[in-house]
């Protein structure tokens, strides 16, 4: 570490102009959450393995930056030579860099890895002091990371129909008419789900996210995809074709752009669907009235903007336009994948479906492993262990051991294309990691008296899932009963709510933490995320959270949302409940205000641990809420499983009592 910090430090002293600090980020080319192997240019210089951070090296001292979810770990991965900044507790990184850095220094980023929002809002922040933000020509990290990891060549592949719900044309027709509302004649998308999901083509650039590197670029007139052409079959190139798509090499997106702010793009083909195509139409239809009107509208200047999102377009990308005629907006495409058609959340259900039989089958086995290895009391008894079985005394379960079962469980289902994110199975303390990521070298045992969270997802081609559950295998203290309720009936209360159209997941948020703050409880991550159809599992622009962002969008009928409260004791244990919902109208008696009313639907179905539940602090109507709930399990899951798995299943959801 020591190493590259000083070559990244010799790289900073000989650029021109030399700089004073150097910014690491954690993003892509295209500002994604999870990135390749070969993008994780600031785990290669921190050693911080977390999703989301920021490090900053200067000449002297090396900072990263961090949200809550990741104090804990960030404090155990970082060398001395790291500081971690709090965010939400210590000064942001450009109010820091501002304050810390001397008149005109010069802050050096990759513009390809930056976003226009953050360029943007550091540019303003340096004007106090003339500090400078610097484009560097190449991205420093790389010409000092050796062992970089290569390009994968991941073939993309077509998302059919009959899994997608919305073809290419209507998709691009949509988009186009967007683009004809808001006066601008073509837009680049830059976001990796974005472009899969409005092309209908899936890959395997990432893990766990089946996305394609790749840009796009979609006019009135034409639509192009910038990809490695090496991972196109002759099925997708036709796939694209068919749909009036230009396949354009990856690196061509940076040279296009500019064609497209001179209005000089011009691709080899138009089709159906086009503005173009759709004048033609009026003029037959109108008796050829309609042709001047057609034209100037789709020509005129009022129709000259380029649309870029700011929170997903890198500023290299941005850089290459006329900035007086961008149109600075959330991409259109971020709200029409939240909104699901029929068909994508018919597939979501039965994904989910199968996905619930997988993780009781898991739990199932680990609980007759627990009884049978380490003399746990079970799923169902309380009592302390009694120091296993000593024909086994040779085995043991540990935290990846015991996920990659679980993983098993799920690969056996239909539709099975991977999984989600990296299981998250914690056991005790390191339930206390919100974010934890257990490696074989140094995960530790399973534990029968202690707190084990495991927090996992799949990849279905009909959908993506992404659950959370909390068990004890021993006698959990009553602590630990009161903490797992209070979360329990955060849960319970978020999932129950009813509200008006219009409301942000901002203010929903409360509702999950209101039973926590009442014993000075609390939990430092957001309570829910949008979920993708065989995409992201963390999916926007929509979310429930404290953040001050999660009041941009209000929630929508047929949005995906997670429902995930938790409570965290560093050093001892950490509780996380987790299910997927999705938004319906409500039939609510009355209708105040003419607004309609919203509510929500589980489609997650797995048990929660009657045994870790303090039925003393719950209502009846809490109780009525999960006995129904358990009932439910039980109808759904029970044709996945043998009659061992649904022996256990009908003992897990015993009705509960006051």
């Amino acid at each position: 570490m020591a190493d590259t910090l000083a070559s990244l430090r010799s790289l900073m002293a000989s650029h021109s102009p030399p700089l004073d600090a150097l910014v690491v980020p954690s993003e892509d080319y295209h500002q994604s959450e999870y990135v390749s192997d070969r993008d994780k240019r600031r785990e290669f210089v921190s050693g911080f393995t977390g999703s989301a951070g920021l490090a900053l090296i200067t000449m002297k001292e090396a900072r990263l930056w961090t949200d809550g979810r990741y104090y804990l770990q960030a404090t155990q991965q970082l060398s001395d030579e790291w500081k971690l900044m709090r965010m939400t507790e210590d000064p942001p990184v450009d109010t820091w860099m501002t304050d810390n850095f001397p008149k005109d220094a010069a802050i050096g980023i990759d513009p390809w890895c930056v976003s226009v929002d953050t360029a943007q809002r550091w540019e303003h922040a340096f004007l106090k002091k003339q500090q400078k933000l610097v484009q560097t020509s190449t991205n420093l990290v790389d010409a000092v990371w050796k062992n970089r990891p290569p390009a994968e060549i991941a073939p993309v592949t077509v998302h059919p129909l009959e899994f997608a719900g919305l073809s290419v044309a209507e998709k691009l027709k949509n988009l186009r008419e967007k683009l004809l509302s808001e006066k601008a004649r073509g837009i680049i998308i830059t976001a990796l789900d974005e472009v899969a999901w409005l092309y209908n083509i899936r890959g395997n650039d990432v893990a766990y996210c089946p996305v394609v590197h790749a840009f796009a670029i979609v006019t009135t007139n034409s639509a192009f995809l910038y990809v490695d052409k090496r991972k196109m079959s002759i099925e997708v190139k036709s796939h694209l074709e068919e749909n009036g798509i230009e396949v354009r090499d990856y690196v061509a997106v940076s040279s296009d752009a500019g064609l497209l702010a001179s209005n000089e793009l011009d691709s080899s083909f138009v089709v159906k669907g086009t503005v173009n195509e759709q004048s033609k139409d009026m003029e037959i239809n109108s008796g050829g009235n309609a042709t001047e009107d057609s034209k100037s509208e789709e020509e005129g200047s009022d129709n000259d903007l380029i649309w870029v999102d700011p929170a997903s377009c890198c500023y290299a990308v941005f850089s290459k336009l006329n900035s007086d005629n961008v149109l600075l907006q959330r991409s259109p495409l971020a709200l029409a994948k939240a909104l699901k058609n029929p068909v994508e959340l018919d597939g979501l259900k039965k994904a989910h479906i199968r996905d619930g039989a997988a993780v009781v089958q898991y739990l199932v086995w680990l609980d007759k492993q627990m009884q049978e290895i380490y003399g746990a009391s079970g799923y169902f008894l309380e009592g302390e262990s009694i120091n296993g079985n000593k024909q086994l005394k040779t085995m043991k379960l540990t935290e990846v051991s015991a996920s990659d079962k679980l993983e098993s469980f799920r690969a056996s289902k239909e539709n099975f294309r991977g999984l989600s994110f990296p299981t998250i199975s914690s056991v005790g303390p390191n339930a206390a990691i919100i974010h934890y990521s257990p490696q074989a070298e140094t995960c530790a045992e399973l534990d029968p008296d202690s707190i084990y969270l495991f927090d996992s997802g799949a990849q279905y081609l009909d959908g993506t899932t992404d659950i959370t559950r909390t068990v004890h295998f021993g006698k959990p203290s009553s602590h630990e009963k009161a903490c797992y309720t209070a979360v329990l009936k955060g849960h319970i209360a978020l999932g129950n709510s009813r509200f008006p159209n219009g409301t942000s997941g901002h203010a929903l948020d409360i509702l999950a933490r209101v039973p926590l703050w009442k014993n000075g409880l609390d939990y430092r991550h957001g309570t829910g995320h949008g979920i993708g159809s065989y995409l992201n599992v963390h999916e926007g622009p929509h979310l429930i959270s404290f953040r001050p962002h999660a009041r941009n969008v209000s929630l929508q009928a047929s949005m995906t949302v997670t429902d995930e409260p938790g409570y965290y004791e560093d050093g001892n244990f950490g509780i996380r409940l987790e299910n997927v919902l999705i938004v319906n109208e409500a039939n609510t008696k009355f209708n105040f205000g003419d607004k309609g009313y919203l509510s929500f639907e589980h489609i997650t179905w797995t048990p929660y641990q009657n045994k870790l539940i303090d039925t003393s602090l719950l209502t009846p109507e809490e109780i009525d809420w999960l006995n129904t709930y358990h009932a439910r399990c039980g109808e759904i899951l029970a044709p996945y499983l043998d009659e061992s798995e649904k022996s256990w299943l009908k003992k897990a959801i015993e009705p509960l009592s006051a």
